[in-house]
């Protein structure tokens, strides 16, 4: 009789392949500053005709291309707000157990998901009006209101789904449960299920308001005075000097990725810290 001697042994761990672009730092944003910013602007150091640095005309926009990013934020944190109580609300919706209810929620969310976010941002614009009258007194509705509202529509129908979603990947046996400790259908959401979701729900949610916010620029387009519409005014006023075209594009840039990367590596720990299994 042959005995067998070799016991299965246990591999090392072997540690996962960094995600692309998720293993920078934040001493590489000065390279990439200097590639947008710096780069074309030395290489256009001096014009034919004996003009400013493209660097010392950026640096004299600066402050007014940063408070036009600032608004960029505005409408980014506005519409994520209101797109996410709607949304919350669409996404409870699609899980009623009343028919009616729920296909509604379902098509309301399909339709403004599958949607492009620029023919609503054109919806809102030019089919809501310029001013609202209430008892005689006329209200304007400014064009920045518009852009809020048309960004938060498929901010909405996303929310949804991430509701419906985050509801419908916990195991049944919650809500039965729930059931058997004779908890109403609204107690057994907002006090066993939905505050289980948050965990689940928060990483998309996150990732969603980067997209948003990115997406701003966007509202450029129909004349909102934002960091883009700024970045082509002040280009107008120095005559479209073609050197300052990367200096400035470069600056706006550089503006969105210092405010979206944070965001990205800070969602990417959530996700490893919330990690659901099964």
């Amino acid at each position: 009789m042959t005995w067998k001697t070799d016991l299965p042994v246990m591999l090392p761990v072997t540690k996962p392949e960094p995600e692309p672009f998720l293993g920078l730092k934040a001493w590489h944003i000065l390279p990439v500053a200097l590639f947008a910013i710096l780069g074309p602007s030395l290489g256009f150091a001096q014009t034919e005709d004996g003009g400013q640095n493209p660097l010392v005309v950026l640096m004299n926009w600066a402050p007014l291309l940063l408070q036009g990013f600032v608004f960029n934020l505005v409408i980014s944190v506005s519409a994520m707000a209101l797109g996410t109580v709607v949304g919350a609300l669409l996404g409870l919706g699609q899980i009623s157990l009343i028919p009616v209810v729920r296909g509604g929620s379902w098509f309301v969310t399909q339709f403004f998901r599958n949607a492009p976010w620029l023919v609503l941002l054109f919806f809102a614009m030019f089919l809501l009006p310029f001013e609202i009258s209430i008892l005689g007194l006329k209200i304007p509705f400014p064009d920045w209101l518009k852009a809020i509202l048309g960004l938060s529509l498929p901010v909405m129908a996303n929310v949804s789904e991430i509701v419906r979603g985050a509801v419908r990947s916990l195991p049944s046996g919650q809500w039965e449960a729930a059931e058997s400790l004779a908890y109403t259908r609204m107690q057994t959401l907002w006090l066993i299920i939905l505050p289980q979701c948050v965990k689940r729900m928060l990483p998309p949610w996150m990732n969603l308001y980067s997209i948003l916010t990115m997406a701003t620029v966007l509202a450029s387009i129909v004349g909102v005075s934002e960091v883009m519409t700024l970045t082509g005014q002040a280009l107008a006023s120095e005559g479209g000097r073609p050197e300052l075209l990367a200096p400035f594009y470069g600056f706006v840039l550089l503006l969105f990725f210092i405010y979206c990367y944070p965001i990205a590596r800070f969602t990417v720990r959530l996700e490893k810290k919330f990690a659901v299994i099964g």
